[in-house]
């Protein structure tokens, strides 16, 4: 019964609008929990909803524990019925109970831990404090207390000449006005034989016997009850592993959708950056054709060899900063050139090693200011491309 016990509170406290019970959010889970470690330790409490009215005429929906819970009284097991209300404040505060006595039960007076209208009061109760206080404890305090002293008694007539031995309670004799009290009878008694044994009456009388039909139905219910159980545990086994495999497989398929779309990604960047390069090639293409264009009158021929074409003109810098910085590297390489000319000519003996240190050394010093002053120009250029990227950048995009 667990799983339907589950099912219920679930349904119960996900509820939300005005049919919502009346808990805080963040002690609806203590309040699941509470009441399933309940249903395990006394199956006869069961979870159930009931509007609950308080002195000030407010009702609530409210949840509750209705069942018996089982005292030991004299060697016998008896089932006292109880109600455990939660409150809307629970679980900071303890919860409201009450003993609920059947019609042919009477509530004892005076009882020092439950009172004439029900409402039971014992130390658990009033040293409730949350989290340590729970249910569970609740219910064995009751159990514990109403075994000192059981709040609960049956009413029966006085023994007859003849006595009915099928039944288990009578109606006070209201012409005597008499009555012969015991504890309350359990519906059934907690034992392991097959058919339970009836309490032995109290106040004398003869033995008290349950109904045979009566006996025969409870047992073949609670078969019933017990073969539905074990199929509804078999099926829910089966539905958990094949839920355990489509979990599985669809981690397997999440996983594989990962790698597809970030391998689509890497091929669609992979794309984008060859478009670009494919573009770069095309805008070189068009800029060399246009060179060519330009140049081809210059060359007067389909022969390349037989026209003497200045190299110096071949090329025009755009400005004098272009000019000088195009002078300083064509010094620059002809130093270089030259360097690399005396180094062979000296492996080759063709120039003396003192002749070529000093050679080499006028020739570095030379280079030397060549790069430097290219240096400088390339960072004048620098300093010019930067200033005309601002100059076109967008406003939103400009300098203050």
């Amino acid at each position: 019964m667990s799983q339907f016990t589950q099912q219920f509170l679930n349904s119960v406290l996900s509820q939300s609008g005005s049919a919502a019970p009346p808990y805080a959010e963040g002690m609806k889970w203590h309040i699941r929990q509470h009441l399933m470690q309940l249903t395990e330790a006394f199956p006869s409490l069961q979870p159930k909803t009931a509007t609950f009215t308080h002195n000030d005429g407010r009702s609530l929906n409210l949840l509750q524990a209705d069942g018996t819970v089982p005292m030991s009284f004299q060697g016998v097991t008896y089932n006292i019925p109880v109600i455990i209300w939660l409150m809307e404040s629970y679980p900071h505060h303890a919860p409201l109970v009450f003993v609920n006595p059947t019609s042919d039960m009477i509530i004892k007076r005076p009882h020092p831990f439950v009172s004439p209208n029900g409402v039971v009061s014992i130390p658990y109760i009033h040293s409730w404090v949350f989290p340590s206080s729970n249910l569970v404890e609740l219910a064995r305090n009751l159990s514990h207390f109403f075994a000192r002293d059981p709040p609960l008694y049956s009413q029966r007539k006085p023994s007859e000449p003849n006595p009915n031995p099928n039944s288990s309670y009578a109606s006070m004799n209201s012409s005597v006005g008499s009555t012969a009290a015991r504890p309350a009878i359990p519906p059934r008694a907690y034992s392991s034989l097959p058919n339970p044994t009836p309490p032995p009456p109290y106040g004398g009388g003869g033995r008290v016997m349950e109904d045979p039909a009566e006996v025969f139905r409870k047992n073949a219910t609670n078969t019933l009850v017990e073969s539905f159980n074990g199929d509804i545990r078999e099926m829910r086994k089966g539905r958990e592993g094949e839920m355990e495999g489509l979990f599985g497989t669809q981690a397997v398929l999440r996983k594989r959708d990962e790698e597809l779309r970030r391998g689509l990604k890497e091929m669609l960047d992979e794309k984008e950056a060859l478009e670009q390069q494919l573009q770069m090639v095309l805008m070189n293409g068009d800029i060399l054709e246009g060179w060519l264009r330009e140049n081809e009158g210059k060359l007067g021929g389909n022969d390349v060899h037989s026209v003497d074409v200045d190299v110096d003109e071949a090329f025009e810098p755009c400005d004098a900063l272009s000019k000088q910085m195009l002078d300083c590297t064509a010094l620059d390489m002809a130093v270089e050139d030259a360097i690399y000319s005396l180094d062979k000519a000296v492996q080759e003996g063709a120039v003396p090693f003192d002749q070529y240190m000093r050679n080499v050394r006028l020739l570095s010093r030379e280079q030397f200011f060549h790069r430097a002053i290219g240096s400088k120009v390339r960072a004048i250029q620098m300093q010019a491309q930067v200033a005309g990227m601002v100059s076109r950048a967008p406003p939103q995009y400009a300098f203050s």
